[in-house]
């Protein structure tokens, strides 16, 4: 097997990015990507960054705020989040989240 190709999820280290933000992260040489684990009730401060950034929801319900327009992110229901755009956050519900980053997060390739 060609391991440069392909890979196990379980090899990836759960790191805690957040209070209650468990990610699993894979980077490739144009994008991260943030396999998420929320507590409910765990909120990530308004912030922004220079990565173009697309939320999904894959169980749960977690509310989004962006540019101050609020949403509740649940399956079927995703959001794409331009540069520099003030967002962020409150886990509703325990969820289960990935965020694709562009270009790469190179803070969170440093955890």
């Amino acid at each position: 097997m060609d391991t440069s190709v392909f890979k196990y999820f379980s090899d990836i280290d759960t790191k805690e990015v957040a209070p209650g933000f468990f990610s699993k992260l894979i980077h490739t040489d144009t994008n991260t990507i943030n396999f998420l684990e929320v507590k409910a009730g765990s909120s990530i401060p308004l912030h922004k960054h220079v990565h173009q950034q697309c939320s999904f929801a894959l169980e749960g319900k977690f509310e989004l705020i962006v540019n101050g327009d609020a949403q509740v992110l649940e399956p079927g229901f995703f959001a794409i989040i331009p540069s520099n755009v003030e967002h962020g956050g409150t886990a509703i519900t325990d969820c289960k989240l990935i965020d694709i980053f562009s270009p790469v997060r190179e803070d969170y390739r440093a955890l």
